[in-house]
């Protein structure tokens, strides 16, 4: 499959720290590089990453740097997709790395599996070498973190799938089902995903392609990620027609839990002990599992971190998309703060 034509789109945003090791990984792609075009689309960025960048258009032919003046993701991926020349469209993300068979192996099984769409799994690392950014880069790995996501958590052999991180497709997908919904600020992959799932298309994950994803540097920004997260996901259940997954529905639950435990609690003595002993489960369960992956990381002082983190994870999910459905029946527009 290597006379495929492939056009790589890397949205950018303020990515001056990862976009070098980015682009370093593309350039040691078996794949030949004259059948492959790149396109960095920057939204604007304040840091050094359009200098950067620039700077890298100077040495190889075969990457542009295009403008994105709405700043945002989808947008970014659909001005790529309109201009791009290739066979097949490979979506990559500047806080990542990639193997060097990458792209040769993402063509070769999109073309095997006759699949709309194909991807690998992450190796989660720390943005930083400090215990605060091991324990963000554990909890977001994990399934008591994020559920059975397989490309977060890892799997064993190609299975069919709802969701890959970024995504390899046949340009021919966009032309039979469209472009990124640009309503949808984030999660636009899961709403495009399920599209074609719903148009009756085939979505693989490749667990032999290992794509090391640098998480976020601060519990803060991991707050503001799951955030909105959540607050998407009831918009692209509406323009789905249903939820995507069942797993999505868990940190829901648990919010309205503490909240109406909080509330009725007021009221009874027997539901503030059902409260108590609520949040007493999870803090036990999560203890638990910090504690083994602290043994495992060999790293104890992540143990102080992580049951934080988890929680971070599950309630900034869970109240974005309280927050969501809010916003949607009360017809508010969708936005949210694109700086990291």
């Amino acid at each position: 499959m290597l006379e495929k034509f492939v056009t790589i789109i890397c949205p950018t945003y303020n990515e001056e720290g990862y976009i070098s090791r980015c682009f370093d990984s593309i350039i040691r792609q078996d794949y030949p590089l004259e059948r492959i075009e790149l396109f960095f689309i920057d939204g604007r960025s304040t840091d050094n990453t359009r200098t950067k960048v620039r700077d890298i258009c100077e040495k190889y032919n075969f990457i542009k740097l295009l403008d994105n003046p709405y700043k945002v993701v989808p947008h970014a991926l659909n001005i790529g997709i309109k201009q791009s020349k290739g066979d097949v469209i490979v979506r990559i993300d500047g806080h990542c790395e990639y193997p060097a068979n990458y792209i040769s192996t993402l063509v070769r099984y999109l073309f095997e599996l006759n699949a709309d769409n194909v991807g690998g799994v992450w190796n989660t690392l720390p943005a930083k070498n400090t215990i605060k950014c091991n324990a963000i880069a554990i909890a977001s790995s994990n399934k008591f973190g994020v559920g059975n996501s397989k490309h977060k958590i890892g799997a064993k052999e190609i299975i069919e799938t709802d969701t890959v991180p970024f995504g390899c497709f046949k340009k021919e997908v966009f032309e039979r089902i469209g472009l990124f919904d640009e309503e949808l600020i984030r999660n636009q992959d899961d709403e495009f995903n399920g599209r074609i799932l719903k148009n009756g298309g085939k979505i693989y994950i490749i667990p032999e392609l290992i794509i090391d994803y640098h998480a976020r540097d601060s519990i803060r920004k991991v707050y503001k990620m799951y955030y909105q997260y959540g607050l998407f996901k009831p918009l692209v259940n509406r323009k789905l027609g249903k939820p995507a997954t069942l797993r999505q529905f868990v940190p829901v639950l648990f919010v309205i839990s503490l909240f109406c435990g909080f509330i009725l609690s007021f009221f009874s003595k027997f539901l503030f002990v059902i409260l108590l002993s609520f949040i007493v489960l999870y803090l036990a369960i999560a203890f638990t599992v910090s504690l083994k992956n602290a043994i495992k990381a060999k790293k104890l002082g992540v143990l102080f971190y992580l049951p934080v983190v988890f929680f971070i994870i599950h309630f900034g999910y869970g109240f974005g998309y309280l927050k969501g459905i809010y916003k949607m029946l009360a017809k508010q527009k969708f936005s949210v703060d694109i700086n990291r």
